[in-house]
């Protein structure tokens, strides 16, 4: 029988043999938390290596996502489908185990973890879920959504700004079943000496308590029996977030190296590593783990036991409801209602014979009435801004302490409120939209890139979608951000002219299994535009001809959003000249770059000229109207003005868009 050291010490000699064998990597971490982990996941961590996406499995997230290689030893201990080979393989060419922790990857990985901060934002959404799905579901006697979220955080996440804001969100909904361990060390990557005086001297615990957490301070993070008892106190807790602050050595067990900023982020060598083996008593060759230390790791009996008991309880609980047991089912595997297909079809045949001349951020709202009713698991929020993104719907209940509700009022945390949103997504049972102006999608970028690299299915609602927003001015009028958007591989961007194409976006978001989708919506008024049932279901392909030329087409004019109204005014003007163009509504650039070359071209016939008409920066568009072609866009910042004169001012009239026509003609 093994000790929980040796348990522990096995995390630290693959951490440090798996980073010397890829001379890449941070072994101080793992070696660091090796004893915090050994407890959690032996002691407490409710878990199924042989199915790692049992409902109601406990989710541990490492948020200081570059010791990955602690994630990946304790998988591979405990039993999941993550064999030696991968370990070995570390941070190799299509290995499981890349740098940090990717989600898809190895089995057990429950988020994708790196940009420092994110992990125990994602941590927050998983809770958030938990949460809500426990109030929606469970019910006397029968409680089949009861788990926790655990999360390891170093001090580069708690410096990261997202940290204050999710954590503060977490302590004022009372999130008591996520609990967080710092990794206090005292090093980062600049520490010459051990001490990060010079740039973080934070009184931590104090911030977390003024958040409204449960802090534990003065753990020894080396200490089982201390970690222990800190565990044990914060599932007491039944109010509260918890933090256990564990006071820790980086890279414990090396040496020379231990307590040192180079053991953040480089091997530890072959002479420290020959001389860790010796000092912690690990008399094993590199990636060989005694049977004792994989006996004192394995939990697939355990787990099994767990899930077992669960499926016990679930089964009961369908005998006693069967139409709820059955709802939970199809959430968490995030299927679509049976009704869906006829009720989305119904929402589009309504919307395209209705002719309102709204803008798309109302039109949005009224989308959000009608699917709202439809898809229970549809959960939003916004970023203090619901009255201008327009983000409430009727059924709209705001999520609380109480554990109930739909809509999060995220407050003024806009990458802290994405992030968390990837994390509603990630646990499963939930469809997430979140929302704030599209300027301010820049405090969320790297949120938005992360929901792309996991393949998440959430909904960003971006409004005052351009220049139009007019008198709020240059710091408040997005330019580039569309064309940014756009060019975040795996997102899909919509950017709809009318309340059809609105309803297409949220369609296309709702039933998108593999990626996010942006909505960009104006704030201003649009037209509505009349289409034949073809034209309708053509939108769902991201671009389509929505106005041909009354012959042969001498221009095709390329529009998005606000400005497919001056496509078609001007096509008009330039039928009355005798010159017959074809305009073509884009609503989504990527969803119609994946269509067959087949449709493109029908489209977009080859040797026609184009022009691009969208207010925002022109050169995104070279790739459609090519050098020959002409953009009216706009490459330079906007200004302060009503709209109208905005949009006068900067070129985005009909008359324009002749001009245009005719210099490329």
């Amino acid at each position: 029988m093994s000790s929980r050291l040796e348990l522990a010490n096995a995390v630290r000699a693959l951490a440090m043999d798996a980073v010397q064998k890829a001379n890449s990597g941070h072994p101080g971490m793992p070696m660091g938390m090796a004893d915090i982990a050994e407890v959690l996941w032996n002691g407490h961590l409710r878990h199924n290596p042989a199915n790692p996406q049992w409902p109601d499995r406990d989710r541990f997230v490492v948020s200081n996502g570059h010791g990955s290689m602690l994630l990946y030893a304790a998988l591979h201990l405990s039993g999941y489908d993550l064999p030696m080979d991968e370990l070995v393989r570390f941070r190799q060419l299509h290995s499981k185990t890349p740098g940090h922790p990717e989600h898809g990857y190895a089995p057990g990985v429950e988020t994708t973890t790196g940009p420092l901060g994110q992990g125990v934002a994602n941590a927050v959404g998983m809770a958030i879920a938990e949460r809500m799905l426990g109030a929606e579901f469970n019910s006397e006697g029968h409680d089949i959504v009861d788990h926790r979220t655990y999360v390891f955080l170093g001090d580069g996440c708690l410096m990261e700004g997202i940290s204050h804001e999710a954590c503060s969100l977490a302590g004022t909904l009372g999130l008591s079943k996520l609990i967080a361990f710092w990794d206090d060390n005292g090093i980062s990557i600049d520490s010459e000496k051990g001490s990060m005086q010079q740039w973080f001297t934070d009184e931590t615990p104090k911030r977390f308590e003024a958040y409204g957490w449960h802090v534990i301070r003065g753990i020894d993070g080396h200490n089982a029996e201390a970690i222990d008892g800190a565990i044990v106190d914060a599932k007491a807790e039944g109010a509260r977030p918890t933090l256990i602050c564990c006071k820790t050595v980086i890279a414990k067990g090396a040496p020379k190296k231990a307590n040192t900023g180079a053991a953040h982020g480089s091997p530890l060598g072959a002479d420290e590593v020959a001389a860790t083996r010796e000092h912690i008593g690990w008399k094993y060759k590199a990636f060989e783990v005694p049977e004792r230390v994989y006996a004192g790791w394995d939990a697939r009996e355990r787990g099994a036991r767990f899930e077992a008991d669960w499926n016990e309880r679930f089964a009961a609980y369908q005998k006693a409801d069967p139409a709820r047991a059955a709802e939970f089912r199809r959430r968490v595997a995030g299927e679509l209602p049976s009704s869906w297909r006829a009720e989305r079809e119904r929402l589009v045949t309504k919307v395209s014979t209705n002719p309102e001349a709204i803008a798309t951020r109302k039109a949005s709202q009224n989308a959000l009435e009608a699917l709202g009713p439809l898809l229970p698991e549809l959960v939003g929020g916004s970023a203090d801004l619901a009255a201008s993104n327009l983000t409430l719907w009727s059924g709209s209940r705001p999520v609380g302490r109480s554990g109930g509700g739909n809509y999060i009022y995220f407050g003024v945390r806009e990458f802290g409120m994405a992030a968390i949103s990837n994390g509603l997504a990630l646990h499963g049972g939930v469809i997430p939209y979140c929302a704030t102006f599209l300027t301010f999608s820049d405090y969320a970028r790297n949120a938005l890139r992360m929901a792309a690299l996991m393949k998440q299915r959430a909904v960003f609602v971006f409004t005052h979608d351009s220049i139009g927003l007019g008198e709020d001015g240059p710091t408040h009028q997005p330019v580039e951000h569309a064309a940014t958007l756009r060019l975040i591989p795996n997102m899909d961007v919509w950017r709809p002219c009318d309340t059809t194409e609105t309803m297409a976006g949220w369609i296309a978001g709702i039933e998108r299994r593999d990626g996010p989708v942006s909505l960009l919506l104006t704030r201003q008024n649009v037209p509505f535009q009349k289409r034949t049932a073809a034209q309708v279901t053509a939108i769902e392909r991201g671009a389509y001809v929505l106005s041909d030329a009354s012959g042969v087409a001498r221009a095709v004019v390329i529009a998005t959003g606000s400005e497919v109204a001056l496509a078609i005014e001007a096509q008009k003007m330039l039928a009355n000249e005798n010159i017959p163009v074809r305009v073509v509504s884009m609503p989504s650039t990527s969803v119609f770059d994946r269509q067959d070359a087949a449709y493109r071209e029908s489209v977009l016939p080859r040797g026609v000229p184009r022009i691009a008409v969208e207010a925002g920066v022109s050169d995104y568009w070279r790739k459609y109207v090519g050098l020959e072609g002409a953009v009216v866009g706009i490459d330079r910042y906007g200004e302060s003005a009503p709209a109208a004169d905005v949009f006068k001012f900067f070129g985005f009239t009909a008359e324009n868009v002749v001009k245009t026509v005719k210099q490329v003609l």
